[in-house]
């Protein structure tokens, strides 16, 4: 099979089940941008992270490649038997969340991204994953979206914001209160 199609080459793509959408449809924002986080989180694994860390990355990768699939069909005409996710995908989050809790000072402020590279690329990955979330709420405005997708997504930009502040912590980089004026 070739890498190359050329039947994008005119800014129309297809959806799983065939039906073919511009390059700049909402539910292709939407997988696009799931794809984007997926990437930079690949990044984020190749930081020296704990092995429970790198692993619990890589589940999250393996997901995210499921949700885009989920958003890149045609929820009117397609009949192929993608993964569904699963309330347990959504445990496998708050769990992790609950475990760096756990060795972490109570949040009273807000706090700045940043404190050092790997800090911020998990910020960086936190905001990518926000912005998914506002596309694939859109999209569900107007498209059926299976509901743990949005709920998944929303979870997992709480556990990005922890695992930076975990990591934070691990690195000896201080959190940066936000004061206003």
């Amino acid at each position: 099979m070739k890498i190359y199609t050329k039947t994008g080459d005119f800014g129309q793509t297809s959806l799983i089940g065939g039906t073919r959408v511009s390059k700049h449809d909402l539910r292709v924002e939407c997988y696009g941008t799931t794809d984007e986080l997926n990437a930079y989180i690949g990044l984020l694994r190749s930081y020296n992270l704990t092995k429970q860390g790198a692993d619990e990355l890589l589940e999250i990768q393996q997901l995210l490649f499921a949700i885009g699939a989920l958003l890149a069909a045609d929820p009117e005409r397609s009949k192929m038997n993608l993964y569904d996710l699963t309330n347990d995908d959504i445990l496998f989050l708050e769990k992790a969340i609950d475990r760096m809790e756990e060795s972490l000072e109570p949040l009273k402020n807000f706090i700045l991204p940043g404190g050092n590279a790997i800090v911020s690329h998990i910020h960086i990955a936190r905001c990518i994953c926000r912005r998914a979330e506002r596309l694939i709420v859109q999209l569900g405005a107007t498209s059926a979206v299976p509901e743990n997708i949005v709920i998944y997504i929303n979870r997992l930009s709480d556990y990005l914001f922890v695992l930076a502040r975990a990591i934070a912590k691990d690195t000896g980089s201080p959190e940066i209160k936000w004061f206003p004026r």
